[in-house]
């Protein structure tokens, strides 16, 4: 039999851990995920598969530790995984989970429940990622820059006009704006003609210039309620080219399971990064690293590395194969992530497909 070290780099601590060392540091790890808690030597005695006495499982403990792979909280205390540690045991020993039937058809009919939406889709996606992770879900996708290909103004009751954009690559966005209670359906067939005869081809920041400009030089060609529709309509998008959209669901989920003051500090400093969202708007960014899912743990993590909390996050593409926005989820550094990393990279699969 291949001795298992040979599969880790020279440079990674794993490479030079024989399986009882991995075994006994795969079990603390999974002990952290699954109760928060340090986990002593008696108790990896009675969940290890081979038979080792206590004071062996503490030498190996003391190997891990001169490593940095483990450490103890408190004098006399069993051990944690280290930040490192938990890095190397994702790149390394854990092994990756798989979506059932049950979970892969519950996302694909929620993404499908929004149609073309895709605003729609992505508020259903996050929700329900959160609710299936137990962590807050959150996505990110700029402000569409393909060229606009329609706009209609649609109207509801209750002083309000739905306005629809479709672009040219067939995304479709949503958003709804108040009109007067007592307009006239006229004025929002004058307002939809006019964006399409203007607007057709040019970027929703281009149109929004270009409009402008030519309701100040043409007052006279359009009357004032429709000149006010056509400017609620594009202002919806308003917000600065380095704009987007972020949707945030499930933040309570962290605050389940928390076991220390210190944690629960962690946990405030967590929220208030979500919070500051100008800040999370480089997680397109993070997610054009490279391929797929991307995992960031404790310090690695630029965006909550204050707080030491972990993100996974995937790239959704358009039908072009461009990046448009990630998903993903994040919570503090004990994430099962043998369950969520499949959980993001399927959900971000579907969205692909789903704006494709």
């Amino acid at each position: 039999m291949t001795d298992a070290r040979t599969a880790y780099p020279a440079n990674s601590p794993l490479a030079v851990l024989n399986e009882r060392s991995r075994e006994v540091f795969r079990l603390i790890v999974d002990s952290y995920v699954e109760t928060g808690e340090p986990v002593g030597s008696r108790t990896l005695s009675a969940r290890l598969t081979q038979p080792l006495s206590p004071a062996t499982i503490r030498a190996v403990m003391a190997d891990l530790e001169s490593q940095g792979l483990i450490y103890a909280p408190h004098t006399s205390a069993g051990r944690l995984p280290t930040e490192a540690g938990l890095k190397f045991f994702v790149s390394g020993l854990m092994e990756i989970g798989h979506l059932d039937p049950g979970e892969q058809s519950l996302i694909e009919a929620r993404c499908r429940q929004s149609g073309q939406d895709l605003s729609t889709a992505l508020e259903n996606t996050t929700s329900l990622l959160s609710g299936l992770s137990r962590c807050a879900g959150l996505v990110f996708a700029p402000k569409a820059e393909a060229p606009l290909k329609h706009v209609e103004f649609v109207a509801l009751a209750d002083g309000r006009a739905l306005v629809v954009t479709v672009n040219r690559d067939g995304l479709v966005e949503n958003r709804v704006i108040s009109v007067p209670p007592d307009l006239p359906p006229s004025v929002l067939t004058e307002a939809t003609n006019y964006l399409n005869a203007h607007i057709v081809g040019r970027t929703m920041g281009e149109a929004r210039t270009f409009v402008s400009a030519e309701l100040d030089r043409h007052r006279s060609e359009i009357d004032t309620l429709t000149k006010k529709v056509v400017e609620d309509g594009l202002a919806v998008w308003s917000g600065g080219d380095a704009g987007g959209s972020l949707i945030v669901r499930g933040q309570a989920n962290l605050l389940q399971d928390v076991h220390a003051l210190d944690e629960l500090e962690r946990i405030r400093t967590l929220f208030e990064a979500l919070e500051a969202k100008e800040r999370l708007l480089s997680l397109l960014d993070i997610a054009n690293q490279a391929e797929g899912v991307q995992i960031f743990i404790g310090s690695d993590n630029p965006l909550f590395e204050v707080s030491g909390s972990s993100l996974i996050v995937a790239p959704f593409r358009s039908s072009s194969e461009k990046i448009v926005g990630a998903i993903g989820v994040v919570g503090p550094t004990r994430l099962n992530y043998g369950r969520i990393i499949p959980l993001v990279d399927f959900t971000s699969k579907v969205l692909t497909r789903l704006i494709g």
